[in-house]
């Protein structure tokens, strides 16, 4: 109960809850899109954003952001328009966004130590204000696929049937990539990179051992992620260990244990359903 006596960590908590939520609806989005990838395109996307901010001395989240969202944009834009497969046009965007970095933190003079922060990222550096900023993403992304569910189920499962339907689903899938691009923004600073990935992927990989329809998709992917970051930072602040290290650790473990536990209950079942002659082989 001391950790709570420090602002810090009581920030980290609610900050780490709230983008451990939002990163499980976008996850479940983009995993039942089969497009987990594009937030790694998006994320080293953003990689040009900062280097170019960097070296025009303009403020690298926000070039961050213009990236990111140019980026989300572009890669629906190549797919749909040009007759593109979406894993190519996110390798294109991914391998651009990654070099303008790396020409643009070359050209800038000095050294820019700021980078480590957005590979590996710090959740006990959050503010205030950046929970009063993610509370409002979280609310309105929530509320966006509340008010949109239906459209964004067709969407994501099978955009020809939601052209067929009528469904505009170029802007439903535009929309919801361009709030993964928020999303990715908003957090890379504050958990890096590695957890980034992580907390789009592992939960929902874990929860589909269980679920598969959608919305429990989305519910349990929630409570894993939440359970596995608040677990994570507690116990990295008693061991002194990276919190992001940590959580995906945690959460790596917690899918090799829940793949494990649903081979075996598949294993009795079909034991249990064979013909008493055939249970001896």
């Amino acid at each position: 109960m001391e950790l709570f006596g420090y602002e810090f960590f009581r920030n980290a908590l609610i900050g780490i809850t709230l983008i451990a939520v939002a990163s499980s609806v976008i996850g479940t989005y983009i995993f039942a899109r089969r497009l987990v990838a594009i937030a790694g395109g998006i994320t080293h996307a953003c990689f040009g954003g900062l280097g170019l901010g960097y070296f025009t001395g303009i403020n690298p989240i926000v070039m961050a952001g213009v990236f990111a969202v140019g980026s989300s944009v572009g890669v629906e834009w190549i797919s749909s328009r040009h007759n593109v497969r979406e894993d190519s046009a996110i390798a294109v965007i991914w391998s651009f966004g990654m070099a303008l970095g790396v020409l643009f933190v070359f050209l800038t003079p000095g050294y820019v130590p700021e980078l480590n922060a957005f590979l590996f990222g710090n959740i006990l550096t959050i503010s205030q204000a950046d929970i009063i900023m993610f509370a409002i993403f979280t609310a309105v992304l929530i509320a966006f696929v509340a008010a949109f569910y239906n459209k964004i189920v067709v969407c994501a499962f099978d955009r020809d049937f939601a052209r067929v339907s009528g469904l505009r689903a170029g802007v439903i899938n535009t929309a919801m990539t361009v709030l993964t691009a928020i999303a990715i923004v908003l957090t890379i600073k504050l958990v890096g990179v590695m957890l980034l990935m992580s907390m789009l992927s592992l939960p929902q990989m874990i929860a589909e051992t269980r679920y598969h329809l959608l919305n429990r998709l989305m519910i349990a992917s929630a409570v894993v992620s939440v359970a596995c970051c608040v677990g994570g930072l507690f116990a990295s602040c008693y061991i002194e260990v990276p919190c992001s290290a940590l959580i995906v650790i945690i959460m790596a473990v917690m899918f090799v244990v829940a793949k494990t536990a649903t081979y075996v209950i598949q294993k009795r079942g079909d034991r249990r359903h064979r013909r008493p002659e055939q249970r001896g082989k």
